[in-house]
């Protein structure tokens, strides 16, 4: 008779562990979805957004008739910025997967603009990775890099580092691209406007892969990247009278080793120029004739 009470006991708290877990658990999937929503707006297409059950991962779709995309409330001037990807598999010629910081929600004609855009490919072609920076809606500064590893196997991160000395593009920490300011006023360096973060996938068929010579394969759709842990630790811009000063040095991505890299990234930024460079347009000589004001000054300075 006592071993049945406590065999009754027994079933009856482990019922209530698991009903108090289900609460706690559900409780924690509605406090992420609701921060989430407390600092992302999505920008279109709201059926192709969809969320892990614990709503830490994102997932955006392109179908054939739309893409979808997501971007901050909040707007930033200055800082580190990082998102982990995960991109579409398999046949993806003609998807661009984008993460970017951009100043308007759509695409003004006088933006500032930093861009990461990952170019889909033919099954078990590479990625290419494109960079590119805007600064009162021109652009034409791509670089374009491969990777050392699958982006579609696993979640990696992906970050941009921003003060009024130089723009850095990271992949897992490793520096990509280095874009430099020359301290003074000019039409190239992006530092006075405020700018929301996006993700978006879309299709660029016309152009993204072999400049538009493989189409979008839409009888494989539909194509989802993957997103999650996004971090900001930027001067966040509040209206009337911004405090968002590049030059006061009180945050670390403000202070004088961010305003150039360090030894260890050297050695690495120069791994990537001798291994992962595709592209350069500061040494596309056709394309620009006379290279841009930009192109003179040295990332490793």
């Amino acid at each position: 008779m006592r071993t049945r009470v406590f065999s009754v006991v027994s079933v009856l708290l482990s019922i209530a562990v698991l009903l108090v877990s289900c609460k706690f658990g559900a409780a924690e999937s509605n406090n992420v979805l609701e921060e989430f929503q407390n600092n992302f707006d999505i920008m279109w297409a709201e059926d192709n957004f969809k969320t892990s059950e614990d709503g830490k991962t994102w997932f955006l779709s392109l179908d054939k008739e739309t893409g979808c995309g997501f971007l901050t409330k909040q707007r930033y001037r200055f800082g580190w910025f990082s998102m982990k990807l995960k991109l579409v598999g398999g046949d993806s010629a003609g998807v661009v997967t984008a993460y970017y910081m951009c100043s308007d929600k759509d695409a003004a004609p006088e933006r500032d603009e930093l861009d990461f855009e990952f170019l889909g490919n033919r099954t078990g072609e590479p990625y290419v990775i494109q960079t590119n920076v805007y600064k009162t809606g021109v652009g034409n500064r791509e670089m374009r890099h491969s990777l050392w590893f699958d982006p579609t196997e696993d979640f990696h991160t992906y970050s941009i580092l921003w003060n009024s000395h130089q723009i850095v593009f990271f992949v897992d920490r490793v520096p990509m691209r280095v874009y430099k300011n020359n301290d003074k006023p000019n039409d190239f360096f992006p530092n006075e406007k405020p700018m929301y973060l996006f993700s978006s996938i879309w299709n660029a068929d016309d152009w993204a892969t072999r400049g538009g010579l493989e189409k979008t394969d839409w009888k494989k759709a539909p194509f989802v990247s993957t997103y999650k842990d996004f971090k900001s630790d930027g001067c966040e811009w509040k209206d009337p009278y911004p405090e968002c000063v590049s030059t006061t040095t009180e945050k670390w991505w403000d202070q004088y080793d961010s305003w150039h890299l360090t030894d260890s990234q050297k050695e690495d930024f120069a791994w990537v120029e001798r291994n992962l460079v595709v592209y350069d347009y500061c040494k596309d000589t056709k394309r620009f004739p006379e290279l841009p004001e930009e192109c003179s000054l040295s990332p490793w300075d």
